[in-house]
């Protein structure tokens, strides 16, 4: 993968099956509403969202089956790990996304989570549409294609 571009940005967690299983329409920062256990654990690296996706609902954003593992030092005040976050999206942005979901095939899918140089949590959400089983045979021979060739020209100068 390549580097970051801004270096006081930290990358909590990625999801890197989603440019597999999905065309990348769009992209979008929005932050999210967090406790403070959730922070604190997240400053520690523990969080997933693999499984992760936003959906729209009454009018606002959320992200449904993220996974934040609980504090260890968070006794009674902890959160729950799988609970619903809510994402923090403009007016404008909301309605554009709620349009597009509408569409056939749409959805919303978790990025990357990380924290900007002003340190607050962000997340990184993209319009998709699922990739077909050949779609994802064309990502991976193209991907296969693109390591060879960079060892070829490595090995032939």
């Amino acid at each position: 993968m390549a580097k970051e571009k801004n270096p006081s940005v930290k990358t909590i967690a990625e999801n890197r099956k989603a440019r597999f299983s999905y065309e990348v329409l769009d992209t979008l920062e929005v932050g999210i509403v967090l406790t403070g256990t959730e922070v604190k654990s997240l400053r520690d690296g523990h969080s997933n969202i693999q499984e992760a996706y936003a959906s729209i609902e009454d009018g606002e954003c959320w992200l449904i089956n993220s996974y934040i593992q609980e504090y260890s030092a968070g006794n009674r005040f902890n959160h729950e790990p799988r609970r619903r976050r809510k994402l923090l999206v403009s007016k404008r942005e909301l309605s554009r996304l709620a349009q597009s979901v509408e569409r056939e095939g749409m959805t919303l899918v978790p990025l990357k989570l990380y924290f900007n140089a002003r340190g607050l949590a962000k997340l990184q959400l993209a319009v998709a549409r699922g990739k077909k089983l050949h779609d994802k045979r064309e990502t991976a021979k193209k991907r296969d294609w693109n390591r060879e060739k960079a060892r070829l020209l490595k090995q032939h100068g």
